[in-house]
């Protein structure tokens, strides 16, 4: 005899937890921060490889905070509906290109390569997202 399967209450959203999940993400972050230091820093551009090392992190902090939103919109159970998705993207790039243009105008010359370090996070952190939902569609 069976018993009836309760459903599943999804866990609760915790920065932890988001933490944890995109593991390889950070690591994938501070191997990129390391590699920066290592190859600016031969060349004499401490102040390059800072401004890259912070824009690596901007867009590690970036990805999180999209990570945990899309996890506590899943665990609340609620319908998410296009023009909210679309207003929470909106609003969360503005803030971050806002500040990435303020701190590379602060900094400049050396202060673009913010910019090339969050353009190089993202690219990376995209490839590392989509090469699991590539495989997902390949078995489909």
């Amino acid at each position: 005899m069976t018993s009836p399967e309760t459903p599943q209450t999804p866990p609760r959203p915790s920065v932890v937890r988001v933490v944890r999940d995109q593991k390889k993400t950070v690591v994938v972050a501070l191997v990129l921060v390391v590699a920066t230091y290592w190859i600016a820093g031969q060349l004499g551009e401490w102040r390059l490889a800072a401004c890259i090392a912070a824009g690596i992190g901007l867009g590690l902090l970036n990805h999180l905070v999209t990570e945990f939103w899309l996890l506590k919109l899943i665990s609340s159970g609620e319908e998410p509906t296009r023009s909210k998705i679309a207003v929470s993207t909106f609003i969360r790039l503005a803030a971050l290109s806002v500040v990435a243009v303020a701190i590379a105008v602060m900094f400049w010359p050396d202060g673009i390569g913010l910019l090339l370090g969050l353009a190089i996070f993202r690219l990376i952190a995209l490839v590392m997202t989509g090469i699991p939902l590539l495989k997902e569609l390949n078995k489909a």
